[in-house]
């Protein structure tokens, strides 16, 4: 069933709606016709039934059905910050992150960074790396959408807080391919997790202490060197699978 993130609570059953402009092209683009049941989410948590009961040139308009109180999010609250990969690879990265539920992404300008991002472009990307957020959740059936922090460097990010709020039991990773704990063999963390992963290139040795001294603990992923695309991913999957959620 085709199905479409709305940019306005969803309060009742029986309301009628117009959808955003964005959902509105995508209805469009898919030919669907009125009396078609799809389904919608605003990303405060669960999705509705609805019906599509006119399409115009500019509008489509829907009414509200029932409310599914569904819940696809990892168990686990999942914050990857990393060292922006450059070209194309940053979009591929949000938009896998999602699929696999990461709960905020933070993209760092790293001393070894190829993306160098400030001011206003760096706003206009963070809007489009929301923007890939938001299909990859309409594509996968999440119901909430990650977060995309404004760019900041790694260290300015290193001296305020990791997170909005800071849980008891939230820890903090650093990926190394240095002397670094195995994932493997680590406990799952009870309820979140800050995961620091560096650029093309890695981080620079004086970058890793600083994240170390910042109370992050380095973790390896095996003997391989991954790719900065490819390291974040392959622990929010792992984090995924053993947290079941």
């Amino acid at each position: 069933m085709p199905r479409f993130f709305v940019d306005q609570p969803l309060l009742c059953a029986g309301a009628a709606l117009v959808l955003s402009d964005g959902a509105a092209r995508h209805v469009q683009v898919l030919r669907l016709q009125p009396d078609t049941a799809i389904t919608l989410f605003d990303g405060s948590g669960g999705e509705w039934d609805a019906t599509i009961e006119s399409i115009g040139r500019r509008e489509v308009g829907v009414r509200l059905g029932a409310h599914r109180a569904v819940d696809r999010e990892l168990a686990l609250r999942v914050t990857l910050a990393l060292g922006m990969p450059a070209n194309e690879r940053m979009d591929a990265v949000i938009e896998k992150a999602t699929e696999l539920g990461v709960a905020r992404i933070q993209p760092l300008v790293c001393e070894r960074s190829v993306l160098r991002l400030s001011d206003e472009r760096a706003r206009k990307k963070v809007a489009h790396w929301q923007a890939v957020a938001l299909a990859a959740c309409e594509q996968c059936g999440r119901t909430r959408l990650p977060m995309i922090a404004p760019v900041e460097t790694l260290a300015a990010w290193l001296r305020g807080p990791m997170t909005p709020t800071l849980p008891a039991t939230e820890v903090h990773w650093l990926l190394s391919p240095g002397d670094a704990t195995p994932l493997a063999g680590l406990a799952l963390p009870a309820a979140a997790v800050v995961c620091l992963s560096g650029p093309e290139g890695g981080l620079s040795p004086l970058e890793e202490d600083a994240a170390r001294a910042a109370g992050f603990a380095a973790i390896s992923l095996g003997p391989r060197v991954l790719r900065a695309d490819t390291a974040p991913l392959a622990v929010l999957a792992y984090l995924g699978l053993r947290a079941k959620g």
